[in-house]
């Protein structure tokens, strides 16, 4: 019994010292599928995935390529993240889907793989190449002062599932 009683006390000590060691090495904490997008929103994991749920739901998937180490995806993440409204319509009307890689499918880089790109496929799994952000020279690029013009992107994806399907 007193064997028992000894042990747990040791055991808290052993997991708590090998944690604070880990935040002294810098180690972060495993990411979730947000990546720092959005935590409150639902993420899928892959784009098929993303594909599915966007025909079943009925919502438009929005496809966001970034990459961790880039300064312009981390700027227009942290934009992403502080807007009230895009965090609301993005959990309630979209499937969401962030990837650090390209896709197979070759409508989401039309004007070819450059980050941080933002893409809309419809439900009925239609990328919408029509809906594009501010930039001649990299259509589907937002930058954190664009977040309005996102919003009326995200907008006008939702206007035309119902106009259209």
């Amino acid at each position: 019994m007193l064997h028992s009683a000894l042990a747990l006390p040791l055991l808290l000590i052993a997991v708590s010292s090998n944690f604070a060691m880990a935040i002294k090495k810098g180690k972060r904490a495993p990411q979730t599928l947000s990546r720092g997008w959005g935590d409150d929103i639902t993420w899928v994991q892959t784009y098929e995935e993303g594909l599915y749920h966007s025909k079943k739901s009925n919502k438009p998937l929005m496809v966001i390529h970034h990459l961790e180490d880039c300064q312009y995806c981390q700027a227009l993440k942290a934009a992403f993240a502080e807007s009230d409204e895009i965090q609301e319509m993005a959990q309630n009307n979209f499937i969401m889907l962030n990837l650090m890689h390209e896709t197979t499918d070759k409508n989401l880089s039309p004007d070819g793989q450059y980050v941080p790109r933002i893409m809309f496929v419809d439900p009925s799994l239609t990328v919408r190449a029509d809906i594009t952000g501010k930039y001649s020279n990299r259509l589907y690029t937002y930058e954190p002062q664009d977040v309005p013009f996102l919003i009326e992107n995200m907008k006008k994806a939702l206007r035309l599932i119902q106009t259209e399907l």
